[in-house]
């Protein structure tokens, strides 16, 4: 029976050159000057250091950007509140990998709202989806990136025939 998975995950080598290419952009900023900003990448967080939290938000604008430019979905941030303490401002950004446990039920769901003749199972950080005929499997995909939401970035691999 064909059969793929669906997931959510990014390269975490392209992450490390995206917060690489970040910070070499903003050394190279004729606004951030004389001003100490760094980004630091600490497995899947990014911290963000600048003086005020107005270059806060450029660099969050910087990170976006550079990662999109290498290949990762920016749906995957999880930003958090910047958090300012007298000379420095601080902000994290997670980035997110697998599915959650209430994200998987609602596409499983959203796969049996549809009457398509398949069968979707929640395998870990995944969701399996499995079905007699290749095409019932592609309008599944196909149903799943007309209402994917704004917030959930998601991968089909493992396809098998």
């Amino acid at each position: 029976m064909p059969s793929f998975d669906i997931v959510s995950e990014f390269d975490k080598h392209e992450a490390s050159n995206a917060v690489d290419q970040a910070n070499r952009e903003i050394q190279g900023r004729f606004d951030f000057r004389g001003v100490t900003a760094s980004f630091a990448l600490d497995g899947e967080t990014v911290t963000l250091e600048a003086e005020v939290d107005f270059q806060l938000k450029q660099m969050l604008d910087v990170l976006r950007n550079r990662l999109i430019a290498r290949g990762i979905d920016p749906r995957c941030m999880d930003v958090k509140e910047p958090e300012l303490s007298g000379v420095r401002a601080r902000q994290s950004v997670h980035l997110k990998q697998g599915l959650e446990a209430q994200e998987a039920k609602d596409l499983v769901k959203r796969i049996k709202a549809s009457k398509l003749k398949v069968q979707a199972q929640i395998q870990g950080d995944q969701v399996r989806v499995t079905g007699k005929k290749r095409d019932d499997l592609q309008s599944v995909m196909a149903l799943l990136r007309a209402e994917d939401g704004p917030d959930l970035p998601l991968q089909f691999n493992n396809f098998r025939d």
